[in-house]
């Protein structure tokens, strides 16, 4: 090979390198920051303040093969737990209907219904299309400026991330993770998802698609 060419080719090399180390670097360095408000996370229900309202945050119910979500059905004994050990009064169940035959809210209305948890204390967001649209809404819709965030603690963190640099006080009361061969996916796009979450936050301040008048909780 011509040297010229050579050396062409260690300089992209080189250029491609940069570029993917600086892009570790950031995603790693995002996940680190918005991992650390785990810190205002709990695994135990004593431990939670009382609240007037708690948020859950939604996921798809089934999984491709029609295999139950245990992120979901995690997700909907926390919440349950958590309204009956009397720590919240209300739950906003927040999660996407974009679709007729998809609708994330109504699927945790009923089976929080079977778990014992009254009609009128469940507020269906049908607009949480993602973790800061639920989040924002949960305050600018809802009129929340405190409140319990139930998911898992990877998820908590982001939650409460977006929550406490718009104004929240948000505690997150961490539902069962799966196991790590089950969620492995999961787990792999939360890396991107949690640099997104800080451009969301310092760089695009980004709003949720939908907001809409206020709803009394």
């Amino acid at each position: 090979m011509h040297p010229f060419h050579l050396k062409k080719y260690k300089t992209m090399f080189l250029i491609v390198l940069a570029v993917f180390c600086v892009l570790a670097a950031t995603i790693a360095t995002c996940n680190i920051l918005v991992s650390s408000y785990g810190v205002y996370t709990r695994d135990s229900i004593d431990s939670l303040p009382e609240v007037h309202a708690a948020l859950v945050l939604g996921t798809s119910k089934w999984l491709p093969g029609g295999r139950e979500n245990l992120y979901y059905l995690n997700r909907i004994e926390a919440a349950a737990e958590v309204y009956h050990a009397g720590k919240c009064r209300k739950l906003v169940v927040s999660g996407d209907n974009r679709k007729n035959n998809y609708n994330e809210p109504l699927l945790m209305q009923e089976d929080l219904l079977r778990r014992g948890v009254k009609q009128e204390d469940i507020i269906c967001d049908f607009a949480g299309l993602r973790t800061l649209d639920s989040v924002i809404r949960f305050k600018k819709v809802f009129g929340q400026n405190s409140g319990i965030v139930i998911s898992q603690k990877f998820h908590n963190s982001r939650a409460i991330y977006v929550g406490r640099h718009n104004g929240m006080s948000l505690v997150g009361y961490n539902a069962a993770d799966v196991s790590r061969y089950s969620g492995i996916k999961t787990k792999l796009r939360e890396l991107f998802s949690k640099l997104f979450c800080v451009l969301d936050v310092h760089i695009l301040d980004t709003q949720p698609r939908h907001l809409g008048d206020p709803v009394q909780v």
